[in-house]
């Protein structure tokens, strides 16, 4: 069964030019001095951060630290209290919507539809920011489905997909999208051993090939793994910023998490390895 078209993807004429190309280094995101509240409480307290072309960000932190506002500040999504952030240069409340939808592609934590769409059509709704040929298109989606393994179950209703398929689809949804900045909320946290390390190895990839990419973890293993850097959040602020191999210390990890915790090397690779002290 081949998908279905929406009749609004690439039939819109007058929208905005994607941006140019980045170099490696380049600041996508940024934000200064950044506060950020939700309703009485300050989420966000003076967040200093750079999203920077060709490299995985990860944003690690005990629950409440302010990931997933974080985040969504980048985003533009989440209105800022104080400071600024900057997405490609520019205030992120003078981009409009169209040039956003270019420019950040954004995955929620958890996703979910109200109608039955097949899962090729959910992919295919990334491309709506594009005014792009339809071969173009079905070229894009297919290489996304295939990327993220989902292309097996392409017509099957996305509300009858397990949580960690439904993940996968929506990081195929992201890809598809193609902006230059990417900003992934837990993509990992439904997901199962395998597809953990695939979703990783995509974030890499696409770092490789240009792109940013800001990722929410829990699981410090995978962000030593795989970020080139790491800002690790406490209390609406940002504890630290740098290499995991710098930055994951047991003096350090230990205070932010109120857990101890062992920082060792691994013996095959040297990578960071963290893992809770335990009393058993």
């Amino acid at each position: 069964m081949s998908p279905r078209r929406f009749p609004y993807v690439g039939a819109l004429r007058g929208r905005p030019a994607p941006p140019p190309p980045a170099r490696a280094g380049d600041v996508l995101a940024e934000t200064e001095s950044l506060r950020v509240r939700l309703g009485a409480r300050e989420v966000l307290r003076g967040v200093d951060l750079a999203v920077r072309a060709g490299e995985v960000l990860a944003l690690v932190g005990p629950n409440g630290a302010g990931k997933s506002t974080l985040l969504g500040a980048l985003a533009a999504d989440l209105p800022a209290a104080g400071g600024v952030v900057r997405i490609h240069g520019r205030p992120a409340a003078e981009w409009s919507a169209p040039e956003l939808a270019l420019r950040r592609a954004v995955l929620p934590q958890s996703a979910e539809l109200s109608f039955p769409f097949p899962v090729a059509d959910v992919v295919r709704m990334g491309r709506a920011p594009h005014a792009a040929d339809p071969a173009v298109d079905d070229a894009v989606v297919a290489a996304a489905m295939t990327a993220t393994e989902v292309g097996a179950f392409a017509a099957r209703p996305f509300p009858a997909l397990s949580g960690g398929e439904r993940a996968r689809v929506a990081l195929a949804r992201v890809l598809a999208q193609q902006a230059p900045l990417l900003l992934l909320d837990e993509p990992t946290a439904a997901l199962d051993l395998r597809h953990q390390e695939l979703v990783l190895r995509l974030c890499r990839e696409r770092a490789r090939a240009g792109d940013a990419v800001v990722v929410v973890l829990h699981d410090l293993g995978l962000a030593a793994a795989y970020a080139h850097r790491v800002a690790v959040l406490r209390g609406g602020r940002v504890a630290a910023d740098g290499p995991p191999a710098e930055v994951f210390s047991e003096a350090l990890l230990t205070e932010v998490y109120d857990q101890p915790v062992e920082v060792l090397p691994h013996p095959r690779t040297g990578t960071v390895l963290v893992t809770p002290k335990r009393s058993l």
